[in-house]
């Protein structure tokens, strides 16, 4: 995607959506997979963010050790949530939303600054679909860190959390080498899931770059970033889920995926249902209540996986016509499952055909 360079350090949505990993079991902590040649492989796993992570890379003769490793990855992954996780009290995004100064500057780190400055791009590029700050609407529909009551609010409490909607009422800002975040209403609430799972697997994508891993894969809650190649010398194989809502889980489609990014939202697993009605977690800003459309999922690969998280959010909000749209416009690589009556379909953007033609 040329709109936005990936961050010079290059760099958290609820259950794995609609990306599976295949072609290795993932076990508690690490293990020795296989050997090629003199590299070994590795798959260590843990859990963040409410999810859980898995890593998988062949050892080019690093010097450390797979548990010191992951013991970097964890340091790593802590740090993006004591930053920008709403179910932490004490996290930054935590002590931004409780503060109720208006128009005046609050100091955060670097990263958290990027991911919302990020996150403010893509609001325009998804034409307002992705925006962070509908954290208050996510809450009264029991999607948000708030107490779950799963029962639709009236239109009243509707219309007064949408008066503290807007990325324009945000703004984030660098002075003398600090970065701060300002709001102009005290009520407005910021709420990054829906990039910041993507964020985390870049960081962690960064450090093993910076330990000079040529391959590897990422994964946090299904969001993945792929470099090099596996162990059979190939891209990385990735999985997307076929979205049924029987329970069972099935692969619709393999994607071979190297140097990118890759994130998939949908609305088939994280939704309640009310007097035989049923409300998903996906918002739309523009109205305040749970998206209504026949797109069930969708699948974006992009320059990095924080960029890809945060796509794949906005443009399923729109819905299948006018997230295609969009695609074609931004050039965006994006494949989407649309429920047709009892079956469904797929389309896919040309910038999609052309990587996957390309691989």
């Amino acid at each position: 995607m040329a709109l936005i360079k990936p961050h010079q350090a290059r760099p958290v949505k609820m259950a794995v959506l609609g990306v599976l990993v295949l072609g290795f079991l993932f076990m508690a902590g690490y293990s020795l997979l296989t050997k090629l040649g003199q590299k070994e492989q590795y798959s260590l796993s843990g859990r963040t963010m409410g999810t859980t992570y898995h890593i998988k890379y062949i050892d080019d003769s690093l010097k450390l050790s797979p548990q010191e490793v992951q013991a970097q990855a964890d340091k790593l992954l802590k740090q993006v949530n004591q930053e920008m996780s709403t179910f932490m009290p004490t996290s930054e995004i935590s002590r931004f939303n409780q503060f109720r100064e208006i128009n005046t500057p609050f100091a955060i780190s670097k990263d958290f600054a990027h991911v919302v400055e990020t996150a403010i791009q893509l609001n325009k590029v998804t034409e307002g679909a992705l925006d962070v700050t509908v954290g208050p609407l996510v809450n009264i529909w029991s999607f948000g860190p708030t107490k779950r009551v799963d029962k639709e609010p009236s239109a009243e409490q509707i219309a007064e959390k949408m008066q503290f909607v807007g990325v324009d009422k945000l703004k984030v800002f660098a002075k003398d080498g600090q970065y701060y975040l300002e709001k102009s209403v005290p009520e407005l609430y910021v709420d990054l899931s829906s990039i910041a799972k993507g964020f985390g697997v870049d960081k962690v994508a960064q450090y093993l770059d910076q330990l000079g891993v040529k391959n590897y894969m990422v994964e946090i809650g299904g969001e993945i970033f792929a470099k090099g190649k596996n162990e059979r010398g190939r891209a990385w194989e990735i999985g997307i889920e076929d979205p049924l809502y029987n329970g069972e889980r099935q692969v619709q489609t393999i994607v071979g995926l190297a140097n990118k990014g890759m994130a998939t939202s949908g609305n088939y697993r994280n939704y309640f249902e009310e007097n035989g009605k049923r409300f998903t977690h996906e918002i739309d800003p523009t109205t305040g209540y749970p998206v209504q459309h026949h797109l069930a999922s969708i699948t974006v690969i992009a320059d990095n996986t924080m960029i890809a998280d945060g796509l794949s959010t906005g443009l399923f909000v729109l819905g299948e016509e006018d997230a295609l749209k969009v695609a074609e416009k931004e050039h965006i690589a994006v494949y989407l499952i649309i429920k047709d009556g009892d079956k469904f379909v797929v389309k896919t953007s040309s910038a999609f055909n052309q990587l996957v033609n390309k691989g």
